[in-house]
C-alpha cells in the first residue's frame, strides 16, 4: 500500500451545477486515517489557436473568484459524456468565431491535483478560418490577437497567471521552435 490511500467513508457535502464536493476519510499507508475533501469536476478543454504568422487568439474575461480580468486562451467545461475533441472545436468557435483545419493534441494537465479531479485537455489549433462568434448568454469576453513571442513574455513576467494558458503557450512555443 506504499503511496496509496484507501477510502474508508465518503459523504457528498455539496452538489452544484459545475462541481460536487465530497468529504472522505482515507486510510494512510501507516494505518492512520486522514480527512480528504475532494472537488469532483467533469474536466475541460483549452485550445491555443495559432495563425500562419504565429499569432494566437486570446480572450480577456472577468474571473469572479479573483475579481479581475484575465488573459487566457479559449477554453470550456466538458459536458457529461462529451468527447474532449468535440468540446474543443465547440469552444474555439463559440469564443473566437474560428474553425481550423488541424488540431494537435498536446496532452492533459491536472490544474490542482491536491483536491480537485479536474483534467484539462490541451489542443493546438492551426489553419484558422473565421466564421461567427457564438458566445453563451452569460459569457462576456473580448478576443485579441497576440504574437506568440509576446505571449511568452507575458507568461514569463507573470502577467498571464492562468495555468492552462501558461502550459499551452510554453508547449506551443517549444513545438514551433520559438
Amino acid at each position: 500500500m506504499h503511496l496509496q490511500e484507501k477510502t474508508i467513508t465518503s459523504e457528498t457535502v455539496y452538489e452544484g451545477r459545475i462541481f460536487t464536493i465530497v468529504h472522505d476519510t482515507a486510510e494512510l499507508e501507516n494505518g492512520e486515517s486522514a480527512v480528504r475533501d475532494v472537488l469532483l469536476h467533469s474536466g475541460g478543454v483549452c485550445i491555443i489557436p495559432v495563425t500562419e504568422n504565429n499569432e494566437i487568439f486570446m480572450v480577456k474575461q472577468f474571473r469572479y473568484p479573483f475579481r479581475e480580468v484575465t488573459t487566457e486562451i479559449p477554453a470550456g467545461k466538458l459536458e457529461k459524456g462529451e468527447n474532449h475533441y468535440d468540446c474543443g472545436k465547440r469552444e474555439l468557435l463559440e469564443e473566437t468565431g474560428c474553425i481550423c483545419t488541424e488540431y494537435i493534441y498536446l496532452g492533459e494537465i491536472y490544474p490542482t491535483p491536491a483536491y480537485n479531479t479536474e483534467i484539462i485537455h490541451v489542443y493546438l489549433a492551426k489553419g484558422l478560418e473565421y466564421e461567427k462568434q457564438n458566445l453563451d448568454p452569460d459569457e462576456f469576453l473580448d478576443v485579441e490577437k497576440i504574437p506568440l513571442t509576446d505571449a511568452l513574455k507575458l507568461v514569463m513576467d507573470g502577467t498571464i497567471k492562468d495555468a492552462k494558458t501558461q502550459v499551452a503557450i510554453l508547449k506551443t512555443a517549444r513545438i514551433l521552435g520559438i
